[in-house]
């Protein structure tokens, strides 16, 4: 086998890849995600950061971690990403995702029917604690890093780059960049474009809101599952 080229990036760089890595096809595998999720909460743009936060924060951490494991080891690491546990962590963390809001309209009716009498009153959707819904965070955090240990061009070129620094410190910085330019153009399409979708969909058909969310969460599930099955990669 011929060795392979070393490959130097800088900072700026990877900055510069990822975000054209998150201008494009980086939203298109993000959606079919976190569009139930918006569309399941009504989270609009003020409350979309509960969502765009933790979902965000895995995905730097996965970056960051694929770099840094690539720099500490000197190898590629490609085939570690390749490998199904990955796919089950996103598929996992999508059920998972899904099935804490099943909760979260769960624990929502039985407060709305605590002060109704038991009556079926019109659901307003009120937002709900992040207390009461510790799973949903986590589950998004994991379903980030899923999506960031996916491999793709840009990021095997990052990994590449990454074991050719021989330092997990310098891996590290170099996923981080790529992360934070991936993350960034995401971030501002879904925070701006999806969330006020998806509210503004949920207010519009509020006659149909439980058939709208039973068919976000039911969309999420079936993400899940095909996705932890290796029928789709996002």
């Amino acid at each position: 086998m011929m060795p392979l080229e070393p490959v130097v990036l800088s900072f700026s760089a990877v900055l510069l890849l990822g975000l054209g890595f998150g201008s494009g096809p980086c939203n298109i595998a993000c959606l079919p995600y976190l569009g139930p999720v918006f569309t399941a909460t009504g989270d609009g743009i003020r409350r979309a950061w509960r969502i765009l936060l933790p979902f965000s924060a895995g995905r730097l951490t996965g970056y960051a971690l694929l770099g840094a494991f690539s720099g500490f080891l000197g190898l590629i690491v490609q085939d570690w990403i390749a490998a199904p546990w990955v796919r089950w962590v996103l598929g996992g963390a999508t059920i998972t995702v899904a099935l804490s809001l099943i909760w979260r309209r769960h624990k929502r009716q039985l407060s709305c029917n605590s002060r109704h009498g038991g009556a079926d009153p019109v659901e307003v959707s009120p937002p709900v604690s992040g207390r009461s819904e510790p799973v949903l965070p986590s589950g998004l955090f994991l379903m980030g890093a899923g999506m960031a240990l996916n491999p793709c061009a840009p990021l095997t070129t990052v990994i590449l780059a990454s074991a050719t620094t021989g330092s997990a410190a310098a891996g590290m910085m170099l996923g981080a960049g790529f992360g934070i330019g991936a993350v960034l153009i995401p971030t501002l399409v879904f925070s701006l474009g999806v969330a006020h979708f998806g509210q503004q969909l949920k207010q519009h058909l509020s006659r149909w809101g439980n058939s709208l969310e039973n068919a976000s969460v039911g969309l999420l599930l079936i993400m899940g599952l095909v996705t932890a099955m290796g029928w789709i990669a996002p």
